[in-house]
């Protein structure tokens, strides 16, 4: 099985370019996307064509903002948007296999403002305990998606000059050493501890070009089911987003 996430940075954008065509290349079992920035009325018609897979969709109240899908072709048990009853801005579809249960999610940027920073650590503390249900109940959990915080100094080009912007403050990053305190996996260090691995890039100042890039669109699982995997990968060479799509094959 190999699934895959990618925020697509708007689906109607990315559709008109190489969306189609990486699917019928990739064939994934499961993709999750995210940053959808669509209304159920506005899905192309040309998803259509994905035959193979059921589509499930959560949308943002908020017009041409964040939102997230996953196509499958295996028919989960449930499917359910949100961490709990409230999601506005439809970041989350958690979807359970039977063998895991799996978490599509779109963390919020907190780069805007102080507020929207709150708002992301919030945002955090429920989706950890949201997995640490998951587990404790007894299910294996895979949480994917843009997380919007690179991890270590090796997840970015330049964490020095980051080091007081949101994505890279010292509370964001402790909520991801939290994760593995929790014993969760960083799924692609668990096999690539290398460095010049990231996922997004700035679209200015010619920073893909040179991989001046981040690290934050992750695979994590819990720790016991680890072993089910047989690998991580980045996609960098994949176009269309200022994000590419990052995997794992089970």
């Amino acid at each position: 099985m190999k699934i895959i996430s990618w925020n697509v940075n708007g689906l109607r954008a990315i559709i008109k370019k190489n969306f189609l065509e990486y699917i019928e290349e990739e064939q994934p079992d499961i993709l999750c996307i995210q940053e959808t920035k669509l209304q159920e009325a506005q899905i192309p018609e040309e998803l259509a064509e994905l035959a193979d897979y059921l589509q499930y969709w959560s949308f943002a109240e908020k017009k041409g903002y964040s939102g997230t899908a996953i196509f499958t072709r295996s028919k989960p048990l449930s499917v359910l948007t949100g961490l709990d009853d409230d999601d506005p801005e439809g970041r989350t579809i958690i979807a359970d296999y039977g063998e895991f249960v799996l978490i599509n999610c779109y963390f919020p940027n907190g780069k805007m403002s102080d507020e929207r920073l709150a708002y992301k650590l919030v945002f955090y503390d429920k989706m950890l305990d949201k997995m640490d249900n998951i587990v404790q109940s007894g299910k294996n959990i895979i949480v994917c998606g843009d997380y919007n915080t690179a991890h270590k100094e090796i997840d970015l080009k330049n964490p020095k000059a980051n080091e007081k912007d949101s994505g890279f403050l010292p509370i964001e990053r402790a909520w991801l050493d939290k994760l593995v305190e929790h014993n969760y996996v960083d799924t692609f260090r668990y096999f690539e501890p290398g460095p010049d691995q990231y996922s997004w890039w700035s679209y200015r100042f010619g920073t893909r070009k040179r991989n001046a890039g981040w690290r934050i669109d992750y695979f994590w699982v819990n720790d016991k089911y680890i072993d089910n995997l047989s690998s991580a990968f980045i996609q960098q060479s994949i176009m269309g987003s200022d994000h590419c799509p990052v995997g794992i094959k089970m």
